[in-house]
């Protein structure tokens, strides 16, 4: 599976409201300096010290934002 990995600043400049919350992703864990990965299907994990958790999911244009914020494309 590819995957884009970005912090967890940069993912919450990408996020929209129908998507996540902020508050859930910070009670999921994420902060400024988190790792996250979105894979193609648009789930977002957090890296976790044994792991990957998946904490919720980026909905409709989500490509095309994470390669405009990020510059990355799936690898």
């Amino acid at each position: 599976m590819k995957f884009v990995e970005l912090s967890g600043a940069v993912l919450t400049k990408l996020i929209r409201d129908d998507e996540i919350a902020e508050d859930d992703l910070k009670n999921s864990g994420v902060t400024d300096d988190s790792v996250v990965r979105i894979n193609e299907q648009g789930d977002i994990e957090l890296r976790r010290t044994d792991g990957w958790d998946v904490i919720g999911g980026l909905l409709g244009d989500f490509r095309a934002r994470i390669q405009k914020e990020t510059g990355m494309d799936w690898a």
